[in-house]
């Protein structure tokens, strides 16, 4: 009998590789910016002049030129929602997540939420109360 199993071929086994591509245009953050001294404030144009000189220093002159949209904006808290395209995303995340100061205060990016739909930011599933 065992020498009936060493006889027999083993079966060819076979992988498939699937890559899913994201066939969304935008990718939507909801980011906050914290500051190491408080009391630091931005507007809105300061904050997008933030992010693209963020993107300029890691990038260049090109890659800053990304289409980048700032849809929310809440100062009191320093954060927002970006809308960046989907090429972008990973340039826009590593320009953020270096930036360590500004105007000579140290400071950092903090994504919270990144996804293809905007809706998915309106809400953290995680804190989700039911009655």
């Amino acid at each position: 009998m065992c020498s009936a199993l060493e006889k027999m071929p083993t079966p060819a086994t076979t992988y498939e590789r699937i890559v899913y591509k994201n066939p969304s245009e935008y990718h939507y953050m909801k980011v906050s910016l914290e500051f190491q001294d408080r009391g630091v404030g931005l507007n809105a144009a300061q904050f997008k002049q933030l992010l693209i000189s963020a993107l300029k220093d890691l990038f260049g002159e090109v890659d800053a030129a990304l289409p980048l949209d700032v849809l929310t904006y809440e100062e009191k808290t320093l954060s927002a929602i970006l809308r960046i395209c989907s090429s972008g995303l990973v340039k826009l995340w590593s320009s953020l997540t270096l930036l360590g100061s500004y105007k000579g205060k140290k400071c950092a990016f903090r994504v919270i939420q990144v996804s293809p739909f905007l809706l998915a930011l309106s809400g953290n599933s995680r804190e989700l109360v039911l009655d």
